[in-house]
């Protein structure tokens, strides 16, 4: 019988000798992909071309407390992936809700589409950007699988996804999810995407922010999940363009829809879009498949705050911090990429008391840099609108 360690080694060596060119969004640590002279412009028309992974470099270290499943453990943990604990489906993957021996709750994520090959490179690409995270505000990493297909094991809790929470037709679940906690779950999704783009090893854009992807946690941390259109972004590139189309209707900035475009200011336009499903209780898409940045823009502008305001919040709201998520949410929507702010500019600036010392940590830890915290005034926005 083969343990789980050869078993993940023997998958290893077997997918070495296949087609290790194609993983250009899985670079090892402390490598970064050397351009060629043809593609050391600012716009890179095609990333793959322009790294690749050496055979005989090892991918990642993986941590102690990373598990490898097998096939019956994941089976026996979703009721062998039953329908009823389906509780997310994409174009490449499906989430099912899972419970482990020791009774921890997990979300196992089954990559399900595309060829062999290409499901293990998309299965090898996720995890090694995963393993590369270390934040309150990203989903917890707990094993993975490669036994009877491709699978990676997150940690879940209760309350699932925002978007199970925030849509839900239970009424308690509204009573929960109070203006107080929709706050704490925007500025945590907030404080996690700023860690991605400008204090992780190396850059990362998620290309796929929307409720369904954002976890709470007990105690509504936000949680930011599924990074299978994730991409590195090297220091010296200013931007992806991608040929296919990836990602959610309803929150794809312009400029990736139009040109495919990537840029941390793709990822920003898609919290807007969250901000604004916060805030109005409305999906970015609704039945008719009218979008929310259109209805909501003519409010935006005239600031009819009240109009916005999702009626199931509305006198519990504090009035500062529901003012301050509404400028967030025009400065982030914007046409223009250039007008819109980064992840760190838009940050409360009451959470710097509270997080700066083990912000510091892990800027000691992982190279990082220090971010500003910032909030915007009416004013601001009306300048960054003109500019």
């Amino acid at each position: 019988m083969t343990t789980p360690s050869s078993q993940w080694r023997g998958f290893l060596r077997h997918w070495r000798q296949k087609s290790m060119q194609r993983l250009a969004t899985f670079p090892p640590v402390g490598v970064v992909p050397k351009l060629p002279r043809w593609l050391s412009g600012k716009e890179i028309k095609d990333s793959s071309a322009a790294a690749s992974i050496p055979a005989d470099v090892d991918f990642c270290l993986f941590k102690p407390s990373w598990k490898s499943f097998s096939f019956s453990e994941l089976q026996h943990a979703t009721d062998n992936f039953k329908p009823e604990n389906l509780i997310g489906k994409g174009g490449y993957a499906e989430v099912y809700r899972g419970r482990l021996p020791d009774g921890r709750l997990v979300a196992v994520k089954k990559l399900t589409r595309g060829s062999p090959e290409e499901i293990v490179g998309n299965f090898l690409s996720e995890l090694g950007i995963i393993v590369h995270t270390n934040h309150p505000n990203v989903a917890k990493l707990l094993g993975f699988g490669v036994d009877g297909g491709m699978h990676i094991v997150l940690q879940l809790s209760p309350y699932g996804s925002l978007a199970s929470f925030l849509y839900c037709n239970s009424g308690s679940s509204k009573e929960k999810l109070g203006w107080g906690v929709r706050y704490k779950v925007a500025v945590g999704t907030a404080m996690g995407m700023e860690y991605l783009h400008e204090r992780c090893q190396r850059r990362i854009i998620h290309r796929d922010i929307k409720a369904a992807n954002i976890l709470l946690s007990d105690d509504f941390e936000a949680q930011i999940c599924d990074f299978g259109l994730a991409k590195w972004l090297p220091d010296q590139w200013t931007h992806h363009t991608v040929s296919t189309l990836e990602g959610t209707f309803g929150y794809l900035a312009p400029e990736y829809s139009m040109h495919g475009i990537v840029n941390e200011k793709t990822d920003v336009y898609a919290f807007g879009v969250l901000l604004l499903e916060l805030i109005t209780g409305r999906r970015a898409l609704d039945a008719t498949r009218r979008s929310l940045v259109m209805w909501a823009r003519p409010l935006l502008e005239k600031n009819d705050v009240r109009a916005l305001v999702d009626p199931a919040i509305g006198a519990a709201v504090h009035g500062g911090e529901l003012r301050r998520a509404v400028l967030v949410a025009s400065l982030c929507i914007q046409q223009s990429s250039i007008r819109r702010p980064k992840m760190s500019e838009v940050s409360p600036p009451e959470e710097r008391e509270k997080t700066e010392r083990e912000r510091e940590r892990e800027r000691l830890k992982f190279g990082g840099v220090k971010c500003r915290w910032r909030s915007y005034s009416a004013a601001e926005m009306k300048g960054r609108r003109r500019a």
